[in-house]
């Protein structure tokens, strides 16, 4: 007697088969993807990954990277917190946080709040491409065109002079009270135009409607900012707060321009340090353990701030 196949069996081996399939393709397209992600990653491995993990082996070591290399263990580490000049570099980096970081997310959310009532407005498009121009200027060209601003017949001196002021005029980059905080002025005005243009694309995502309810309850200009604008943001400014912090702790170009660490070493920092202990010194042991440190500092600084963000 011939048997046939029970036709629930037969729709239950076709649904495993097409499942079957459906993961084979599902793995083919996975394999596809890292296929096509294969060279950027073979670029970044080559110059990124390797160049990070050569400056972890060469910082156990003295060497001036031509001769024969020496191992020191974890002194050139110890050397970062005992020596005077490494420490105050890093110290300077956190000061620039203020000037990279606090003063341009601030005066960001005032001007993208103002802007705001400007949308469609020539006015409110002109103050936009102005803020941005910083953004177009290489850092390395700001900061010698600020150290000829901050020069003693510059710019800034005239002004004050022109307004009465001339007993606050001096050579600014060449003041040992002043050289920091002028320094991290340029900071600033290289960070505010970035950070207003984020967050002036985060208010354009928040639902007017929010706005025009906290209008309707009696709320003003102010209460409105603080009830809707700041919770509405709070995605753009931990960006803004990522970029700018890392910009303190890292920056190089535009201090090196401006003053290459002086006057002395009032205004040196990490990747001015790194600089000058690398090619200057022939330390590369020393430089690369002050650069390890200075990564896991951003690291630590930046992990907690991200989590505080994402947080509802």
């Amino acid at each position: 007697m011939e048997l046939t196949k029970s036709p629930g069996l037969s729709r239950k081996q076709g649904a495993s088969a097409s499942r079957s399939r459906h993961r084979r393709r599902l793995r083919a397209r996975r394999w596809a993807g890292w296929l096509f992600a294969l060279p950027a990653l073979a670029f970044y491995a080559v110059f990124n990954a390797r160049p990070v993990l050569l400056s972890i082996q060469y910082s156990f070591y003295d060497w001036d990277g031509v001769g024969a290399s020496t191992w020191v263990g974890l002194k050139n580490y110890s050397e970062v917190f005992t020596d005077s000049e490494q420490l105050n570099s890093l110290l300077h980096a956190f000061y620039l946080i203020l000037f990279f970081t606090v003063l341009p997310v601030v005066l960001a959310l005032i001007t993208a709040s103002v802007l705001r009532q400007l949308q469609g407005r020539f006015t409110g498009a002109l103050a936009r491409t102005l803020l941005f121009l910083p953004q177009i200027i290489p850092g390395a060209a700001a900061g010698v065109a600020w150290m000829w601003m901050y020069s003693d017949n510059g710019v800034v001196n005239q002004l004050l002079r022109a307004i009465g002021l001339d007993s606050l005029a001096r050579p600014w980059l060449g003041d040992f009270t002043w050289a920091l905080t002028a320094v991290g002025f340029i900071g600033t005005w290289l960070s505010t135009g970035l950070c207003t243009m984020l967050l002036l694309a985060g208010i354009g995502k928040i639902d007017g409607s929010l706005y025009e309810a906290a209008r309707i309850d009696g709320a003003g200009p102010l209460r409105q900012f603080w009830a809707v604008t700041l919770p509405g943001l709070r995605n753009e400014i931990g960006v803004c707060v990522t970029i700018t912090i890392i910009a303190a702790l890292a920056s190089f170009d535009v201090v090196y321009l401006a003053t290459q660490g002086g006057p002395g070493t009032q205004t040196m920092v990490p990747g001015v340090a790194v600089y000058n202990l690398a090619f200057n010194d022939n330390r590369l042991g020393a430089a690369s353990a002050l650069a390890v440190v200075l990564t896991l500092i951003v690291i630590a600084v930046i992990a907690p701030l991200q989590r505080l963000f994402r947080e509802k």
